[in-house]
Order: structure tokens, then sequence, then C-alpha cells
């Protein structure tokens, strides 16, 4: 683990251990336990992993290659994916690249030894949601999942479902997006920074704003992880039809109908 700014770092782990054990658990829409695919040719790491998950009440099913993670998520629908980037047969960008081309929206956390700026960068536009580098600290590991789950497994109440800007509409129950009854495919992430430009519509949001509210953490304070996935937005969302994601320069960005 990472050394700790505190005199006593094993008092920090109790303490944190302490505040996720105090969190309502998290469940299914139907009550049932969540599914975690954990993907590591590690068997200590995914023994260590495992048995964290388990107290959330959490059921993981682990794979140790490319090819064994692939054929476990098409049985197991997971409800959220931790995935090595170095395996023995190929590379988790490879397997979640595969996941999304099948249409797969489950949130991805990358969980890898690799540890530049560079890497974070390549395996969020791979379709991660989001990134953790080794060694890490297990509390941390359950909140990041939380926080991805939260947006995915919990109820909305009917009346809140559907979010309309414009021709823009998108349905949180469903996970559906559409521009002039077309539907549009999204991953987790870019749904969750849609959603969140269609609850301040008309709105300028800054980079540490959408930031803060979408991804949770700073990224060691980079605002141009949000500059890429509004450019993959603009792609989906504004593509041959009139601008709907605005650029304010030197603040950020702006939701609003079409001209």
């Amino acid at each position: 683990m990472p050394p700790s700014t505190s005199p006593d770092p094993a008092a920090d782990s109790v303490r944190r251990r302490a505040v996720l054990a105090k969190l309502p658990r998290i469940s299914r829409l139907d009550g049932s336990a969540i599914r975690v695919l954990l993907v590591d040719d590690e068997d200590t790491l995914t023994n260590l992993v495992s048995l964290a998950l388990s107290y959330e009440g959490w059921i993981v099913d682990v794979a140790h290659t490319g090819q064994a993670a692939l054929r476990a998520y098409r049985d197991n629908r997971p409800d959220v994916v931790i995935l090595d980037i170095m395996l023995p047969d190929t590379d988790g960008l490879s397997v979640l690249r595969h996941l999304r081309s099948g249409g797969s929206t489950t949130p991805t956390l990358f969980l890898t030894a690799r540890d530049s700026v560079d890497d974070r960068i390549i395996g969020l536009t791979a379709g991660g949601d989001d990134y953790m580098t080794k060694p890490f600290s297990l509390e941390e590991l359950v909140a990041r999942l939380r926080g991805l789950l939260r947006r995915t497994v919990q109820a909305v109440p009917e009346e809140q479902a559907a979010l309309v800007v414009g021709t823009l509409t998108l349905d949180e129950t469903s996970y559906r997006v559409r521009r002039d009854d077309a539907d549009i495919m999204l991953t987790t992430t870019e749904f969750d920074l849609l959603r969140y430009f269609m609850r301040n519509p008309m709105r300028v949001l800054s980079r540490a704003q959408i930031l803060d509210e979408v991804w949770n953490y700073d990224f060691a304070g980079r605002g141009s992880i949000v500059d890429l996935y509004v450019s993959y937005l603009r792609k989906k969302i504004d593509a041959e039809r009139a601008p709907m994601l605005h650029t304010v320069r030197g603040v950020g960005y702006m939701l609003r109908p079409a001209e």
C-alpha cells in the first residue's frame, strides 16, 4: 500500500472500514445481491478483493484470463467489472472493447500497475468508467465501486425518470437516450455526463464541477478527461444535427436546445 501521511496508517484503515460499514447495503432493484466480475491473474489479489467485496454482501466471479472473463461475463451478466490491463492471453483494453462492441454498458473499473496519465486516459477512452493503480487501498476500491453502482442499480422515482432538453430525451430507468426519435448508444460514463448536463440545461458547467459530479475524483486535477468525453458526446448527440452541446470559452460547457 502507498505510504500514508497519517502517523498511524493502520488506524486510518480502521476508520475507513468503519465509515464503509455504516453505509447502506447496495443491491439490485429486485433485492438480489450485486454481482462483480473480477479479472486479474494474481491469486493473492483476487482472494483479498473477493473477501473485501463479500463483506458488502456481493457475489464475486473471478477470471484469470481475458477469454475466461468474456465467458464469465456472458454466463453471469455482472453489475460491475474490475479489470486488470495486463493479462496472460490478451490485454484488458481488448476485453473491454469486445464487451462494448457487443453493446455492454456495464460499469468497469481498471485496476492495474500501469500508473501514467497516458495509461489512465487510454483506459478511460477504451470505455472504462474509473481507473485505480496498484498498490491500492481496499477501502477506496469498495468506495469507488459503490459510486459506480449507485449510477446503475438504485431505483429512480417514475416521475423523475425522463429528462428532456429540446429533442433530446434521457430515460434514467431504461438507460435509453434518443434524439429526434433515433436511439443513441452511450457508455456508462457518457450517460452519466449527459445526465449531468441534462439536469442543468442552459447552465455553464465548469470542468471542476463536472469532474466532481461525474467522476467523483479529480484525476490529479486534469480537466482534459472532461474535454475528451465531451468530444465523444458531441460525436453521438450532435452528429449531423444542429449542435446542442456548446463550449463557453475559458469557463466550461453548456447544453441547450438546438436553434
